[in-house]
Order: structure tokens, then C-alpha cells, then sequence
């Protein structure tokens, strides 16, 4: 949902070939992706600055057996990189991570810090059930967020219809007020943190880049010169965990940097490491001047977005 001079629908086959609307990309999902990718315009100021995007429910249960026409991980993940804020939607009632909900939250790995959960309808239990839901989300979220760092949930019951405070107390709904209010802050300051945003996802980029060149220039300084190619790239492929720990440390590189191990098995697959370039020592090293002086450079010409 985006600001628009009227209210309409453009159907998802439409608005990805639009030149002035940043969905281009999505055409790589297929058809069978865009004929349920829609985008609504409206009029509201709120729009003017903040793109909202609303995903499909995560399957569960069974219906985790219907299988999806088109890739959902993949989609989310796409969306989740041009994204400022990322809301995960739970209620008290239905707090089991489906596998299908396992995978998109993996999808969202080096996204962590965009992540927020929201605890919704919580008016719907008394503070006593409450405090077991709450639990019981940490718990769950812990065992697949992979992380020792706590997300921050908003409790509450984000809709329009007042709260029933005979179930939830006094207490209870000046908490869920209060944590409506820090929630639509977080929003309102999207905006005025958006071009600390895009440096900080170009930073990302630009140290992914680089790991990248030091991967794809090792695996092709491996191979041999005539005999053998095949095995050895499928033996390389195979220890691909134990090449990033010798690039690594060769190069003295942050483990945090290296890509998801058994996703870059999947990518390299499908390449032959013979084609593969060598490494660019004045590239990397121009990469290095970016970061270290160029980027720091730049942020002194805006001011701190979270005065």
C-alpha cells in the first residue's frame, strides 16, 4: 500500500514493469507470483513517506501440505532487503512456528536489526494467560531466531476497537496504550531514519561484495590445470565450511561477513569454478578506501538522524 492520487489497484503483472515504481525485481518470481502481487493507492499523508507491505498469512497446521505456487521465502526475503522495519505478527491463540514460518524467518537472516514482533489481541486473555504467552513467544522465537539477543515485541491489540478492560484491568490497557505509542513511533521515525538506512544497507553490500571476491578468487585458485576439475570442485563444494575458515583467516576477515554456508553450496552448484575471475587486489582496495574513509566522509554532510 503506497500514496497515490486516488484510490486504486494495480494488478502485480502491471506495476512490476512500471519505470517509476521499485518492483522491477520481482518480475523474477513469474507470473505465477504477480497474478497475487498487488499494489493499492490512496491519498494519506501517512503514505507520503511509508510503503506498507502486507504479506500472505504463513500456512500452518494443514495446511502447510498445499503447496504455494510460486517461492514465498524467496519473496520475503527480497522484500525484507529493501525494507526499513519488518513486523512479525503473532496472537495468543496461535503461537506454534510452522515450518513454513521457521523458513521465512530464516529468510531474514541479516535483518535482525529491522526485526520487531507484535503480540497482537492480547486484550483477548487475562493478565495472568498473558504472562504464559509471553513466555511461551520468547521461547519459541528463541529456538529459531538463532540468536542470543532479545527482539523487541510489542504487546497489545492493534485495532481500532477499544479495549476490554474488565478482562485485561487498568494496568493492562495503559500497557497496551503505551506500547501502541512506542510502536507507532518506531514508524513515524522510519522517514527520519532513512538515509542512515540506505548507508548502512550500501556498507552491507559493499563488505558482502568484497567477501564475495575473495570466495569466488580462492575456489578458482584451487582448481587444477588440467586433470581432475570436476572432483576437485565437488570436493571444494563439499568443504565449502572449511575454505571460509582458511579465507578467513588468510585474510584476516570477520567471520560475521561470510554468506549462509549451505545456500552458497547451493549457488556454486551451478557454476564452473574455470570461469570464476581472480582476485583484484586495486578493487579491493578501493573497496577498503570506501569504507574507511569515503562512507565517514559522506555522514558528515547529514545530520544525526536520531536527534
Amino acid at each position: 500500500m503506497q500514496n497515490g492520487p486516488d484510490e486504486r489497484s494495480i494488478p502485480g503483472n502491471t506495476i512490476a514493469v512500471q519505470a517509476d515504481m521499485p518492483f522491477s525485481g520481482l518480475t523474477s518470481f513469474g507470473t505465477a507470483f504477480l497474478s497475487k502481487f498487488e499494489c493499492s493507492q490512496m491519498p494519506h499523508p501517512l503514505l507520503e513517506n511509508i510503503t506498507l507491505v502486507d504479506t500472505p498469512g504463513v500456512l500452518s497446521g494443514e495446511k502447510q501440505r498445499t503447496q504455494r505456487s510460486y517461492e514465498f521465502t524467496g519473496v520475503t526475503s527480497w522484500f525484507a532487503a529493501k525494507s526499513d522495519l519488518i513486523l512479525l505478527l503473532f496472537d495468543p491463540h496461535k503461537l506454534d512456528i510452522s515450518d513454513e514460518f521457521k523458513r521465512v524467518i530464516a529468510s531474514l537472516q541479516g535483518h535482525d536489526d529491522k526485526i520487531r514482533v507484535v503480540l497482537n489481541k492480547a486484550d483477548q486473555v487475562d493478565t495472568q494467560q498473558l504472562m504464559r504467552v509471553y513466555g511461551a513467544l520468547m521461547w519459541s522465537l528463541g529456538k529459531v531466531q538463532n540468536t542470543p539477543e532479545v527482539s523487541r515485541v510489542y504487546i497489545g491489540s492493534f485495532n481500532d476497537k477499544p479495549i476490554d478492560e474488565d478482562l485485561t484491568g487498568p494496568l493492562g490497557k495503559e500497557l497496551f496504550e503505551n506500547e501502541q505509542d512506542d510502536l507507532l513511533t518506531d514508524m513515524k521515525n522510519i522517514p527520519k531514519k532513512a538515509c542512515a538506512r540506505r548507508i548502512n544497507e550500501f556498507v552491507k553490500r559493499a563488505r558482502a561484495a568484497k567477501i564475495h571476491a575473495y570466495i569466488i578468487s580462492h575456489l578458482k585458485k584451487e582448481m587444477p590445470a588440467m586433470m581432475g576439475k570436476a572432483k576437485t570442485q565437488k570436493k571444494l563444494i563439499d568443504n565449502l565450511e572449511d575454505v571460509f575458515v582458511k579465507i578467513q583467516k588468510e585474510h584476516h576477515l570477520p567471520a560475521g561477513d561470510f554468506p549462509n554456508v549451505e545456500k552458497f553450496k547451493e549457488v556454486l552448484s551451478g557454476y564452473n569454478f574455470d570461469k570464476f575471475e581472480k582476485l583484484k587486489p586495486k578493487l579491493i582496495q578501493g573497496v577498503d578506501d570506501m569504507l574507511g574513509y569515503d562512507i565517514p566522509e559522506l555522514l558528515k554532510n547529514f545530520k544525526n538522524p536520531y536527534n
